[in-house]
């Protein structure tokens, strides 16, 4: 089985017109598409839309952080990776 530590791919997107590129990790680009297919929508749009939430915030955080922190929030509302948090582990 491959690792899942790999140093971060940087790919272009696409937002509102405007190229842009954004270095993730392997494995949070595979989640990434997945959700965008979960969700029905380019990879491009879903960047999109984590771009405008993010731009809301009092202190707005990275591009990379904002995907971050989208996908893990995504996985705990989904319940896919429980709900006792760091809790849990111990």
């Amino acid at each position: 089985m491959p690792t899942p530590y790999h140093p971060p791919v940087k790919r272009s997107v696409e937002i509102a017109g405007h190229k842009t590129s954004i270095s993730l990790e392997p494995a949070f680009w595979e989640l990434l598409k997945q959700a965008a297919a979960r969700e029905g929508v380019p990879v491009n749009a879903l960047v999109a839309r984590i771009d405008a939430e993010r731009l809301e915030a009092e202190t707005p955080p990275g591009l990379a952080g904002a995907v971050r922190v989208w996908l893990a929030t995504s996985l705990l509302g989904s319940g896919l990776l429980g709900s006792g948090g760091a809790a849990e582990a111990g």
